[in-house]
This record gives C-alpha cells, sequence and structure tokens, in this order.
C-alpha cells in the first residue's frame, strides 16, 4: 500500500488546475504520465533571467533581456512585408521593437508616446540598431504586474504554451508534502551542499532569483534521489538473488581445456579472464546474474561454450536464447561445429522446427539427451520441457523484454543466467545501465582478426563504389550495401530501389532483406547470401547485429552521416569476419557538417568499440549510446548521465550498505528510503 503522505503526488493530472478534459491527454502525452508526480519529474531544460536590466547598453544580441525605457516614436510599415517599428529611448541609447502584421491601434494603444514600458524578449541586431521582435512580456511600470524575475522553459508538445505548464507545474508543488523525512544521509548533504528534496523541487520549478550554479545543484540533488532508488532496487534483486538456492555448477576444468585445445586460435586474456569470472559464479549456490558484453569480434560466443560446457559436465542442461531464427541458427551451428565433434548433444528449436524434428528435439530436452540448445522465444513457449536446465546464455539481450527472460527461467528453478551484449558501452556508464548484473568486458580481440579499412567518400563518387563492389563479386566476394530506409519513389538510398540499380548495372542477382519482410523470407535472403547464391546483398540496419558471413569483405553504408557512431560500428563489423582484407565504405551526401564529419573521422580513425561508445556518448549524449533503447536501461527521468555519472558509484555503494544493514526497511532510515523507493522506483523494473 502507498504511504498516505504521497497520496497528492499520485492524484490524476487533472487534478491540478486550469486542466480539463482537452488539455489532460495532452499533458499525458508530455510528461509520460497520469499524474501529479510525472509534472513534477518533467523539469525545466532552461531558465531565463527576466529581472530588469540597469540600461539598455548591457543588451547583448542574441540573448533574453528586460529592459525598461520611454516610447519615443512610432513607424508604420511601408508594406505589408515590413514591420511596425516603436523605439524606446532610455537616456543611454535606442531600443527598436518590430512587430509584423500588428494591429496598429492595439500597438499604439500598448505604447503610447511618452509612457514608459517595460519589455522583455530576445535582443538582435539590425543595421547596426539594437532591436527586439515581437517581446514576450509588454508592461506599464505604473501597474503592480511584472515579468517573472526567473522564468523555467520547458520542453513542450503541440497544443500547450510554456506559461501553461509552468502554472501546472507551480500548482503541483503544493502536492508536495511538508513531513516528509530526509532520506540522504546528512553527511552527503553537507558535502554536495544539496538542498531538502522539496526546496530542490521549487527551486528548479519556482525559483526566486536566477543562479546558475544553484539550479544545478538541485538537479543534482533530485538526480541523485533518482539513481539511489534505483541502486536501491538493485540491491534488493542481489540480496534476493543471494537468498535464492540454485545448483552450484562444479566440474574441473578438464573439459573446458579440451574445448581451448580445438580452436585454430589461442584465447585472448580478456576471454580468459570471463571464463574464470563466470566459472567461480556458476559454482556458487546461487543464481548467477552476469553480463558479458564485448567489442564485435571479442569472442562473446566461445566464453559462453565454455560457460555451457561447464554446466553441462556438472550434470545440467544449458540454453542460448537469440532474438531471430539467423541469430538462433548461426549460434546453434557455431556450437554444434566446435562440441559435437568431442561428443556432445547440440539441437536447434525455432519457430522454423515442426513436424517429427520439433517433437524429436522436445523429447531430447525432456529426458536430457540434448545437453545443449540454441533457439529463438520457441524455448520459453508452452511444451517446451527441460529434464535439468542449469544455465540461460541470452545474446543481444537488449532486443528481450524482462518478461521474455523470466518465462525462459521459469523452465528451471532458480537457473544461472548469463547475458550478452555486443555495444560496447563506455567503461564509466556500464554499471548505471546494467547495475543489477555483474560485468565481464572483453576488452581484446583474438589474433589474427584482419582489420577493417574504413573509408570516407562523398556520395558524387557512387559509381567507382559500384564499381568496386562489381569487381568484389566477380572474385566470389560477398558485399552489404545498407540503405538508410526501406523505400522512397525519390530516393535512390532505399533498399528496394538501389537492390533494383545494382542489379540492372552490374547483371548479378541482389539479395534484399528490411524489417517490413516476414521472418522467413529475410532468413532464405540471408542463407542466399551466405552461400553465395547472391554476392550482394541491400539491406536496412536489420543486418546490424549477429550476421556472420565470413566471405563478406566490403560493407557500404549509405547515407552514413545519418547513422548512430555505435550503430555504424555494428555494421562495420558484419565484414572482416575471415582473411581477407576488408573494407567499409561510408558514403556521405555533401556537404558534411563540422559533427558528422568528426563522428566519421572517429569510426575512420579506431576499431575499438569502447573508445568509439565514448565519442559517442560525448557527441550524441545517452539517448543513441546503445543503438536501440534497451528495455530498463536509459530510463532514467532526471539522470542526465552525461552530467552525473560520477553519482552511480556513490548511490550504489549507498544503497549496498543501507540494504544490507536494514534489509526490512525498518529503521528511521530505512522508512525514508522506502518512501523514495515509492516515489521513482516505479521507474525502474526489478531483473531478477
Amino acid at each position: 500500500m502507498r504511504d498516505e503522505r504521497l497520496f497528492a503526488l499520485f492524484e490524476p493530472i487533472d487534478s491540478l488546475p486550469g486542466i480539463g478534459p482537452k488539455l489532460r491527454p495532452v499533458f499525458e502525452r508530455l510528461v509520460d504520465g497520469e499524474t501529479v508526480w510525472d509534472v513534477l519529474l518533467h523539469l525545466p531544460e532552461k531558465w531565463l533571467d527576466r529581472r530588469v536590466k540597469a540600461s539598455f547598453e548591457e543588451l547583448v544580441s542574441g540573448e533574453v533581456a528586460t529592459v525598461q525605457g520611454e516610447v519615443h516614436s512610432y513607424k508604420a510599415p511601408y508594406s505589408d512585408r515590413a514591420p511596425h517599428r516603436i523605439q524606446l529611448f532610455d537616456g543611454t541609447g535606442f531600443l527598436t521593437l518590430t512587430f509584423f502584421r500588428a494591429d496598429p491601434r492595439w500597438l499604439q494603444g500598448q505604447f503610447p508616446i511618452g509612457k514608459e514600458r517595460i519589455v522583455s524578449g530576445v535582443v538582435g541586431e539590425f543595421q547596426g540598431e539594437r532591436q527586439m521582435s515581437h517581446p514576450d512580456y509588454i508592461i506599464d511600470p505604473a501597474k503592480p504586474e511584472r515579468p517573472p524575475a526567473v522564468e523555467p522553459i520547458y520542453g513542450l508538445t503541440a497544443g500547450l504554451s510554456n506559461k501553461r505548464f509552468h502554472n501546472a507545474a507551480v500548482a503541483a508543488l503544493d502536492h508536495v508534502p511538508d513531513d516528509l523525512p530526509e532520506w540522504l544521509r546528512s553527511d552527503l548533504l553537507a558535502e554536495r551542499c544539496w538542498p531538502s528534496f522539496k526546496t530542490a523541487l521549487i527551486g528548479l520549478h519556482a525559483p526566486d532569483i536566477y543562479d546558475e550554479a544553484r539550479f544545478a545543484k538541485c538537479r543534482e540533488r533530485l538526480a541523485y534521489d533518482e539513481a539511489l532508488a534505483r541502486e536501491t532496487v538493485f540491491a534488493f534483486a542481489r540480496l534476493s538473488r543471494s537468498q535464492k538456492d540454485a545448483p552450484p555448477l562444479r566440474s574441473d576444468s578438464q573439459p573446458l581445456n579440451e574445448v581451448a585445445k580445438c580452436l585454430p586460435y589461442k584465447m585472448t586474456s580478456a576471454q580468459i579472464r570471463a571464463v574464470k569470472e563466470i566459472s567461480e559464479d556458476l559454482e556458487q549456490p546461487h543464481p548467477m546474474r552476469r553480463m558479458l558484453q564485448g567489442d564485435v569480434g571479442a569472442g562473446k560466443t566461445l566464453v559462453a561454450i565454455l560457460a555451457a560446457v561447464k554446466a553441462v559436465n556438472a550434470g545440467y542442461q544449458a540454453a542460448f536464447m537469440a532474438p531471430t531464427e539467423v541469430l538462433a541458427r548461426q549460434q546453434f551451428d557455431s556450437v554444434a561445429s566446435l562440441l559435437e565433434p568431442l561428443g556432445y548433444q547440440v539441437a536447434a528449436l525455432t519457430g522454423r522446427d515442426k513436424g517429427a524434428s520439433r517433437e524429436g528435439t522436445l523429447i531430447g530436452l525432456a529426458d536430457g539427451s540434448i545437453q545443449i540448445v540454441a533457439g529463438t522465444q520457441a524455448l520459453f513457449q508452452q511444451g517446451v520441457h527441460f529434464r535439468k536446465l542449469g544455465l540461460i546464455i541470452v545474446d543481444e539481450q537488449h532486443r528481450f523484454g524482462v518478461m521474455d527472460r523470466m518465462r525462459l527461467a521459469s523452465k528451471a528453478t532458480a537457473p544461472h543466467m548469463l547475458v550478452m551484449s555486443a555495444t560496447p558501452i563506455p567503461r564509466t556508464l556500464a554499471q548505471a545501465v546494467h547495475g543489477d548484473l555483474d560485468i565481464s568486458i572483453l576488452d581484446e580481440k583474438p589474433e589474427g582478426r584482419q582489420p577493417i579499412e574504413t573509408r570516407i567518400i562523398s556520395d558524387t563518387r557512387i559509381d567507382e563504389v559500384i564499381d568496386a563492389v562489381g569487381r568484389a563479386s566477380a572474385r566470389n566476394e560477398r558485399v552489404f550495401w545498407v540503405c538508410p530506409r526501406v523505400d522512397a519513389d525519390d530516393d535512390d538510398s532505399s533498399a528496394i530501389q538501389r537492390s533494383r540499380m545494382l542489379q540492372e548495372q552490374l547483371n548479378v542477382p541482389v539479395g534484399l532483406v528490411h524489417g517490413r519482410m516476414r521472418g522467413e523470407d529475410k532468413d532464405l535472403a540471408l542463407e542466399q547470401f551466405r552461400t553465395g547464391q547472391t554476392r550482394i546483398l541491400v539491406a536496412t540496419t536489420v543486418i546490424e547485429v549477429g550476421v556472420d558471413v565470413p566471405d563478406a569483405t566490403i560493407i557500404v553504408i549509405e547515407r552514413a552521416e545519418g547513422f548512430g557512431l555505435a550503430q555504424l560500428h555494428q555494421l562495420r563489423g558484419r565484414v572482416g569476419r575471415g582473411q581477407k582484407k576488408s573494407y567499409c565504405i561510408l558514403l556521405y551526401r555533401p556537404p558534411l557538417g563540422d559533427l558528422a564529419k568528426e563522428r566519421l573521422e572517429t569510426l575512420r580513425r579506431t576499431e575499438d568499440g569502447f573508445e568509439i561508445a565514448e565519442a559517442d556518448f560525448r557527441l550524441r549524449g545517452p539517448g543513441d549510446l546503445l543503438g536501440v533503447r534497451q528495455s530498463g536501461a536509459v530510463d532514467y527521468r532526471v539522470v542526465d548521465l552525461a552530467a552525473h555519472a560520477d553519482l552511480i558509484p556513490v548511490a550504489r555503494t549507498d544503497a549496498r550498505y543501507a540494504i544490507e544493514g536494514d534489509p526490512g526497511l525498518t529503521g528511521e532510515r530505512g522508512k525514508a528510503l522506502s518512501l523514495l523507493r515509492e516515489l521513482l522506483s516505479p521507474l525502474v523494473r526489478e531483473r531478477q
């Protein structure tokens, strides 16, 4: 039950004055919620200083300013396109106010010659004159009304003005209780000079003075509240797992050594370290929840295979789950080719399996004769039963929802779980995104991996690129050609148009795969490309992750300037998987802006996914950090990862000690933390 002190915050949005049936859905769409508290969580993006300046001499072009002066003159427009011009004088100089298509009677009523007026708006300059076009405020100083000294400015949506939203936010502040206990440690409050919770909300939504340092402190305080709420949820998840019984998967190292001896290359030290960390987790009597994070080509699949081998030799089954049939079949091929010669029983289970084949796999899983299975969501469907499932390995985990993983986990009693991601995240932020998981990072690539030469080319030279693609195809090499969109009649850079053009110009079979195709059609197109029936595959970003074609030596990415760095890096990883020299061609449409140029140059300069992730984060911010929005990953409402990353480890340590010391949250601070969780933990989906 929710604490009654919070009832007012969770009242519906239309309980605020001025929000009726028409405005309610507009507010709900903007704040992505339905309550008064959601309004308060929609924080201002900036604040405008509306204090009256001493003179016109202080005005700076491009800035918002508030000034007072005497109406000196009024000039009517000389044409319909020209503005009305009103000059104010304050003893130090003139300011021209411009109004386009205004009612002259209204203007003369607002600006009588010889009268003082206060105006506030953006200052500009035209032909050497200071001017202000359509001021936000026009006020008679003889009256008590004044512009707000500080005006919060919010992100808005159609049908909602800044003034209306600000009025709602100020009204929402009255719903914040005055008697909420302090859930932060007193030493941390003093050290960081943070205000109280309610004072921080007031300081952002209804500040009485313009103080940028104060705004930052208020935002920082609320960001820490959110980080602490999230980390408290994670701390409980860890505590809960530590209290669950799971089968300790103990076996000696001999089976792992046998697999390693069969490899055509030497394992990296990062792989060896990850295998050791995972093995230690698997031997514990509580469920492992570990993420294996590695760059493209870092060898995550091998580490996962060795984890599966350990589980099997401890007497349990292991299941690989991939988001698509193509990836699941690919995974099956990798596992089977390595382990079946050593006597392991491996199977695949996807939606494609029907009849006797499917029935045989289901029987093998149920009686335990199949030790390792690779599949899609078909693994957690009704009718699929495991004899002794001990380890679940989830590939490209961000493509699965929380419930998908839970459904597969329900096929066993407290199974161990390893999740894998090929999307590097800046090291400083990995725990912020995956705070409930232990993390193993593969930051090396196996020896012999071919470097990929990346070239940045204007699409005005596309004919040269097409000729190079034709020569590669003639050498029996495979070529990916990535387009930013599926179809657009007026744009050759769409996948359907480009595939037709390449087929006509090169006179070779060209495959096509995009997100609108049925699953079986996509699988067929990829299979034909892999086997060489088509040597050129035109695709959208559906081939971004996991598609493994060793004969692919060239990937062309059209309109590369429009993609995120992380996504470009993932796409580039589709080549360079064989023994031949590989190339990534980034085609851009000129002119190329400075930011886009810097991003593409970063990709050309390095293949280090973690360095690229850091650059992507610095240049584009956290919104595109993961290429795709991950379930429960970047769902902060207050925390700005670029500004507040240093708060995450502090909150994690704080939460861990608080929960370990008071797991029932029955103490004074524990009860306060319970309130914080009620306020902010609904934004976090607990991942067991």
